[in-house]
């Protein structure tokens, strides 16, 4: 279960620096990945952010693509590789995002 459940956009787009890239790494588990996306706010909408996310993970380096797939273990895994483990963050961004307006905060 992410910690970062359903925050929506506009908030993920608020949210600190530290708290978008810790939200970021329990999507991908690559520290560089979800820093280089949480520098890249604010997201326009859902696709914008889905996109950029799909453009990192092609920059990373063999080795950090390997350790973030054993990171997911638990998750359903096809095959070894970045499709499998951008289909695997794309499911967990659109967890964590939630509803177009995210749920509210109690």
């Amino acid at each position: 279960m992410l910690m970062h459940q359903g925050i929506g956009l506009d908030r993920f787009n608020e949210i600190s620096r530290g708290r978008a890239v810790h939200a970021l790494f329990e999507c991908c588990c690559n520290v560089t990945w979800a820093a280089q996306i949480a520098d890249a706010r604010p997201f326009a909408d859902r696709e914008a952010l889905l996109t950029m996310a799909d453009v990192e993970l092609l920059a990373l380096s063999q080795s950090d693509l390997d350790r973030a797939i054993d990171a997911v273990v638990h998750e359903q895994v096809s095959q070894r590789g970045v499709t499998e483990l951008a289909r695997i963050t794309r499911t967990r961004i659109d967890r964590m995002l939630g509803p177009s307006e995210g749920y509210p905060e109690y």
